[in-house]
């Protein structure tokens, strides 16, 4: 396949992707909420307040996750603060989720059994809301150089990498195959 074929294909697969993990990631999060309000009614909140509980702390894993993302070009610093809340959100979904499971089974259904399929929805929520910005991170199309583009092999590139600057040599083969290599500063 050349370039453009490949292109549309890629970019059908990655929206196909960015629609399947939106569906999985409401779903787990309709799971996810539906456990949580319930398990907060049972702690004492009104039953016309409990779904902000759910909201809250499910909540926090989609945004800290759009946070991480959106900050990591600045480096660890400044996505330390989002991903503590990512996994401080992440932990107490999973263990509302898999307390609720424990707390609402019934007696047929083992206590291990109820927790592990209560730990499924939020863990599917923090995957699917992660995988989703990944993809529409780099659903952007990415430059090609057609085959039949005049390309002098010789031809140095500057890749950024973080805050380095690294030259990028663009090598021609016999074919008029196109490919590149990373090379020590000159």
């Amino acid at each position: 396949m050349t370039g453009m074929p490949q292109r549309r294909m890629g970019a059908w697969v990655v929206g196909a992707s960015i629609i399947g993990t939106v569906l999985l990631g409401v779903g787990a999060f309709w799971l996810s909420f539906t456990a949580l309000a319930d398990l907060a009614s049972r702690a004492g909140t009104a039953v016309g307040l409990a779904w902000v509980w759910p909201l809250i702390v499910d909540g926090v894993i989609v945004i800290a996750t759009m946070s991480v993302v959106a900050l990591s070009p600045y480096g660890r610093a400044a996505t330390r603060y989002p991903w503590l809340l990512l996994a401080g959100a992440a932990l107490v979904s999973i263990t509302a989720n898999i307390t609720h499971a424990l707390v609402a089974a019934d007696d047929t259904v083992p206590g291990i059994v109820a927790a592990l399929v209560a730990s499924v929805p939020p863990i599917v929520l923090l995957a699917a809301t992660h995988l989703t910005v990944e993809l529409g991170r780099y659903r952007r199309d990415v430059p090609t150089v057609r085959e039949d583009a005049d390309v002098d092999p010789t031809t140095t590139l500057v890749q950024e990498a973080g805050s380095e600057r690294t030259p990028v040599r663009l090598l021609m083969s016999g074919t008029g195959t196109v490919s590149t290599a990373v090379t020590a500063e000159d």
